[in-house]
């Protein structure tokens, strides 16, 4: 894989970028985020390792960047900050996993290979249409009634796990897991305030709401 480090610590670059290289990765190394920012917006790698605190542009705005800029690489952040909080403002920022410093080269590495064998969405059909709705995975891209409609790439994910299940409930807890591979619930709207801006989004210039919120249980793809 090619892999991008952006990390201001030379310690930690240099022990990163060894083992990866060591394992057969092709690495490039940057140590602020606006460097950091200029080599991933090139599209040219498999995954981006992401130290939170870097100077000049912080992580988490550079991650923020990206996904603004619909750049969908895997993100692996690294933090010496542990707190559940801290965890979740990295994953609504954009990012995938996160790793606690100090951390073994093999937790990263098994990481990084996790994401790696996480394409977004490979094992569905190359599109899916549910009502006035089509998603092309191939292109990344969304109509409703014809009209494109730019989604970030977690609201692209949101939209497609309700699409895969026209007509029925999708929990908040099945939507945690499967788009932000959560296995707790965080103390943040993180679910409700992505599903508002996709709706905002999807519903632009339309009268019926194409996601049913099911009060007490979930929310329900109409298949109409």
């Amino acid at each position: 894989m090619r892999i991008l480090i952006v990390e201001d610590d030379p310690e930690t670059r240099a022990f990163i970028a060894r083992g990866l290289t060591e394992s057969g990765h092709v690495v490039v190394a940057a140590n602020d985020g606006r460097d950091g920012l200029f080599h991933a917006t090139d599209g040219s790698f498999d995954v981006l390792i992401i130290d939170r605190m870097v100077p000049a542009l912080d992580g988490l705005s550079l991650v923020r960047m990206l996904r603004t800029g619909n750049c969908a690489t895997p993100v692996l952040m690294l933090t010496a900050m542990g707190s559940i909080d801290d965890r979740v403002e990295g994953l609504e920022a954009g990012a995938d996993d996160y790793l606690v410093k100090p951390f073994a080269f093999s937790e990263l590495a098994a990481r990084v290979q996790a994401l790696a064998r996480r394409p977004v969405l490979q094992a569905d059909p190359a599109r899916m249409t549910v009502g006035d709705i089509d998603l092309d995975f191939a292109r990344r891209q969304v109509r409703r009634g014809g009209r494109k409609v730019t989604l970030q790439p977690r609201e692209f994910l949101l939209l497609a796990e309700l699409m895969r299940h026209p007509g029925r409930i999708v929990t908040r807890t099945m939507l945690l897991e499967r788009v932000w591979d959560l296995d707790f619930e965080p103390r943040t709207n993180i679910v409700e305030t992505h599903l508002s801006r996709l709706r905002t989004k999807l519903n632009a210039g339309f009268d019926e709401d194409a996601i049913e919120t099911v009060r007490g249980a979930g929310y329900r793809m109409r298949a109409d």
